[in-house]
């Protein structure tokens, strides 16, 4: 998969606080990445180093994921930073 047409977003510090959106975006099929994850996951306090793990979605999704963030954060106490 190229990623050519994905932009980034969406940041998060560490993997816990996308877990719900992860699967979120999977059931929807919306094409997406999230960068720096496995090194963060490695060396979880170096995340602001690497600038945090980034949410790229294709392009051509990038409306659909957004609504689902936007869902998420109007309809519980998880919030995306």
């Amino acid at each position: 998969m190229s990623m050519k047409n994905f932009r980034t977003i969406a940041v998060f510090t560490f993997p816990s606080e996308y877990a719900v959106l992860r699967l979120l975006l999977e059931q929807q099929g919306i094409k997406h990445v999230f960068l720096h994850e496995t090194m963060i996951g490695v060396l979880p306090f170096h995340s602001n180093a690497f600038g945090g793990i980034r949410l790229q979605v294709h392009e051509n999704d990038i409306e659909a994921a957004q609504k689902i963030i936007k869902e998420l954060d109007d309809s519980s106490n998880l919030k995306i930073v």
